[in-house]
C-alpha cells in the first residue's frame, strides 16, 4: 500500500506508534515509503548509484526526528524535505551518467509485458534511453518531472514543497518534456 493510499487515519495511528518506538509500524513506514524517498533523492541528484547511501541518511534522520512530526498526515511532505536536504547537503545535485547504474535502475523497473527476447531487449533499451534522458535534465527541471511524472503529485502540491507558483511548476514541467523529447529524438535520429 503506498503513502497515497493510506487513510489519514491509519497513517496517524501508524506514525504514532513508530513516535512511541514501535519497531513493527517503523518497519512498515519504510516499507511504504522507501521506494517514493528514493525516487525524492534521484529527483534532486540525478545519480541512481548515489541513491542508497542517501536513502540511508534520510531513514536514519526520520527516526531521529520523527518525534518533531506534529502533523503525521503530512507525512509525505515532511520525508520529501529530509530526502531533499539530505540529498542537497551530500553535495550531490551534479549530474553524472552511469552505464552501470541505469543498467540496475532498468533492471529493478521489471519486465514491461513485452513478450520474447527481442520485446525485452527493445524494452531495456527504451527504458534506458529514458532514464539517460531524465539523468541529463538539468536539477530545476528533473526535480518536479520525477515528483509529477514518477510520484504523482499534483502541481499544487510540488510548488508546495517546492516554494514555487503553480505556473511555474507546469513551465518548467512542459520545459522538461520539450527537453526529453529532443533529447530522445537526438537519439533516435543517431
Amino acid at each position: 500500500m503506498s503513502s497515497a493510499t493510506v487513510d489519514t487515519s491509519v497513517l496517524r495511528e501508524l506514525v504514532g506508534e513508530a513516535q512511541v518506538g514501535s519497531r513493527a509500524a517503523a518497519d512498515r513506514l519504510v516499507r511504504e515509503h522507501d521506494h517514493w524517498v528514493r525516487s525524492a533523492v534521484f529527483g534532486v541528484t540525478g545519480r541512481w548509484d548515489l541513491v542508497d547511501d542517501i536513502a540511508q541518511q534520510v531513514w536514519t534522520q526520520v527516526w531521529e526526528r520523527l518525534p518533531s512530526l506534529k502533523e503525521p498526515e503530512r507525512l509525505r511532505s515532511w520525508l520529501y524535505a529530509v530526502a531533499r536536504n539530505a540529498a542537497i547537503d551530500a553535495g550531490q545535485s551534479r549530474r553524472r551518467r552511469s552505464a552501470g547504474s541505469l543498467e540496475a535502475v532498468a533492471d529493478s523497473l521489471g519486465d514491461d509485458g513485452r513478450s520474447g527476447p527481442v520485446g525485452r531487449v527493445v524494452g531495456r533499451e527504451v527504458r534506458n534511453m529514458l532514464l539517460q534522458a531524465v539523468e541529463a535534465l538539468p536539477v530545476h527541471y528533473r526535480e518536479p518531472f520525477v515528483l509529477r511524472h514518477l510520484q504523482d503529485w499534483s502541481y499544487a502540491e510540488i510548488g508546495d514543497l517546492l516554494g514555487l507558483p503553480v505556473e511555474t511548476v507546469e513551465t518548467r514541467l512542459v520545459r522538461a518534456r520539450r527537453l526529453l523529447r529532443e533529447m530522445l529524438q537526438d537519439r533516435l535520429d543517431a
